[in-house]
């Protein structure tokens, strides 16, 4: 089997398994009744893809905060 087609046949199978997602679980079709549906899933999104950036910037807060034994011998 030639190599580089594996990724891009997991990456066909993916947007083929979303399509079916799209279609018969979330029922978007093309008709004009499905507005608040495409609306639905757009916010969705946009809240998902909004709230990425702040996750990613998080990072091992362990490195950013200051240890507890040192937090209470400040305090003390």
């Amino acid at each position: 089997m030639w190599q580089p087609s594996i990724p891009l046949a997991l990456v066909g199978w993916r947007s083929r398994k979303w399509g079916v997602h799209l279609v018969f679980f979330l029922h978007i079709t093309t008709g004009p009744d499905n507005t608040n549906n495409v609306l639905a899933l757009a916010f969705g999104v946009l809240i998902v893809f909004s709230s990425w950036p702040g996750r990613l910037d998080h990072g091992n807060l362990n490195q950013k905060y200051m240890p507890m034994d040192q937090l209470m011998q400040m305090q003390r």
